[in-house]
């Protein structure tokens, strides 16, 4: 049984910054591209950020470019995002994601984490 549990999330200052994590079980993590991608209430998801399954290709949206970094931990099977100068827009449902590169940029990726709520206040 495959599961991506996400943590880190919580309440933050305009500024701050976060660091969330996604640890995956029951896959071969080192085969996948990862994720994260996040809703805000009355919004459609958006795809934040992926990594190849080597670390060495990443993308970012244009609204976090800069101010965000994903890594990965093969050995931990763990994906991160660090979030640094967090505006209140960033306030959302951040989900991990798992899957190939076309269906995680196509939105539609077959493995999600639960969410962790990240909520940046002004």
């Amino acid at each position: 049984q495959v599961q991506l549990v996400e943590s880190g999330g919580g309440l933050v200052q305009a500024g701050d910054s976060l660091r969330l994590s996604c640890a995956a079980s029951g896959l071969t993590f080192g085969s996948y591209v990862m994720a994260w991608f996040r809703q805000a209430p009355g919004k459609e998801r958006e795809l934040v950020s992926s990594i190849s399954w080597s670390g060495g290709n990443t993308h970012y949206s244009d609204s976090v470019k800069g101010r965000f970094a994903i890594s990965r931990d093969n050995a931990k099977n763990t994906v991160y995002l660090q979030m640094n100068s967090l505006k209140p827009e960033d306030t959302a449902v951040y989900y991990c994601a798992a899957d190939t590169w076309g269906n995680v940029l196509a939105g539609r990726p077959y493995y999600w984490g639960q969410g962790t709520q990240v909520t940046v206040s002004s």
